[in-house]
C-alpha cells in the first residue's frame, strides 16, 4: 500500500499574466470580479495579488463557447458609430 498522494497545486498568475490570457483592461476585470462574472482575485501576501490559472482559463473557453453561440450581448453597431463620430469632431475641433 502506498502512501497517500499530496493534492497536486493548483497554479496562480499574478495580473501581468492575467493580462496576456485575458486582454481587458484592470477595471473591467475589477468591475467583472465584483459582479461575479469573472475568477476571484485572492491574496497571497498583503501585497501579492493572484487569479488561479485553470478558473483564468475556463472563463476565456465559456466566454468562447458563449460568443460561438451568440449567447454574449454585443453593443449596438449605432451607439460605436456615435462615439466615433464624436471623437472625430472633437479632435476636428468641431465640437
Amino acid at each position: 500500500m502506498s502512501p497517500p498522494q499530496p493534492a497536486p497545486t493548483r497554479r496562480t498568475i499574478r495580473r501581468q499574466q492575467l493580462r496576456e490570457i485575458v486582454p481587458l483592461a484592470d477595471t473591467t476585470i475589477y468591475d467583472m470580479e465584483q459582479r461575479g462574472d469573472f475568477p476571484q482575485r485572492f491574496y497571497l501576501t498583503c501585497r501579492c495579488v493572484v487569479w488561479d490559472l485553470a478558473g483564468a482559463k475556463a472563463w476565456v473557453e465559456m466566454r468562447r463557447e458563449a460568443s460561438k453561440a451568440k449567447a454574449i450581448n454585443r453593443a449596438p453597431a449605432r451607439i460605436w458609430r456615435g462615439l466615433v463620430a464624436q471623437a472625430v469632431e472633437r479632435a476636428a475641433g468641431i465640437r
